[in-house]
């Protein structure tokens, strides 16, 4: 059986552009927005306007949103499940210093009660589905069994596991081993999320942790194809990549970056998609400087440059 796959919701990265470039290649089932910050006094009518559930149609976009208020988590919810978000997810694994200092994101793995308060609040607030995605912990995994029991006992339908630390970042491998222990202790769905670059990666995760779905972020920046390989794999089909999807992905992705108001915004942007995307194969990872390193007359210029270094070494394999 062809397990959920999700599209994660990426900071920067996985904005509304890549999202929607997404969507020419598909395989996944359902995507999320970036994070919602919901600050104190914050008028949430109006922070909900940027959310649209069918700006990917027919895709499904859930919604995340972040912040330490129960009150205006509560009320973000209400706000956002009236716009017929299919589900409303609450961010505990954001690691960035401006958001932990504040008390939202990662930092509230240190308060397993706030973030069980947060959770009910939300949860009572919401015809949508709720759920939660956390890390294994703040500078530690002390607190790891409390914070999944809190998001299971305040109502969450279920948790996905960024098997890291807040203190981790990014940079250590994902302990897989956490996602398995979440299976076992939890009575609710785990999604699994966390170094997933390849199909071999996805059936170990499957096979090794137990868990109910996979999450997949920047495994689907260097693979965008990546989800149909998944399914694919399970259908016993063999999945068709063709360069011509390629170029529109990266159409669909500039047209929409083009909507920044600074060009170095918008070249930064893209450079970072290439970082990743380049990573797909060995001879495109051995000319990213010729992108990353140089400067461009425009984002024409520099779309038009890697349209000619990918179709030169673009593989269906």
């Amino acid at each position: 059986m062809t397990p959920k796959l999700f599209l994660a919701p990426m900071e920067g990265l996985g904005a509304l552009p890549f999202r929607k470039a997404m969507t020419t290649i598909g395989g996944f089932d359902e995507a999320c927005t970036e994070f919602i910050r919901v600050p104190e006094n914050a008028h949430v009518e109006s922070l909900a306007r940027i959310y649209d559930s069918t700006a990917l149609a027919p895709f499904p976009q859930a919604a995340q949103i972040m912040g330490s208020n129960p009150v205006l988590m509560g009320e973000m919810t209400r706000v956002l499940s009236g716009k017929k978000a299919p589900r409303i997810e609450l961010n505990c694994g954001c690691p960035s210093n401006t958001v932990t200092g504040r008390g939202a994101g990662s930092s509230l793995l240190k308060t397993p009660e706030l973030l069980h308060d947060i959770v009910k609040a939300m949860v009572s607030s919401s015809t949508a589905i709720v759920s939660v995605k956390l890390r294994t912990g703040y500078e530690d995994t002390s607190l790891f069994k409390e914070n999944l029991y809190a998001s299971q006992e305040a109502g969450a339908c279920f948790v996905t596991l960024h098997a890291r630390t807040k203190a981790d970042g990014y940079k250590n491998p994902a302990n897989w081993e956490y996602i398995a222990q979440a299976k076992q202790l939890l009575k609710i769905p785990v999604v699994g999320n966390g170094d997933i670059l390849t199909v071999r990666d996805a059936l170990r995760m499957l096979q090794t942790t137990g868990c109910d779905a996979l999450m997949i972020g920047r495994g689907a920046v260097i693979n965008p194809w990546i989800f149909w390989e998944i399914k694919n794999y399970f259908l016993k089909k063999p999945t068709h990549k063709t360069f011509v999807d390629l170029k529109r992905f990266l159409d669909i992705f500039v047209s929409h970056i083009k909507q920044d108001s600074s060009e170095k915004n918008k070249t930064n942007h893209f450079k970072q998609l290439i970082h990743y995307l380049f990573r797909y194969n060995t001879s495109l990872d051995q000319l990213k400087s010729q992108v990353l390193g140089k400067s461009f007359e425009s984002l024409e210029k520099m779309l038009d440059h890697v349209i000619v270094l990918l179709e030169k070494n673009f593989t269906s394999t």
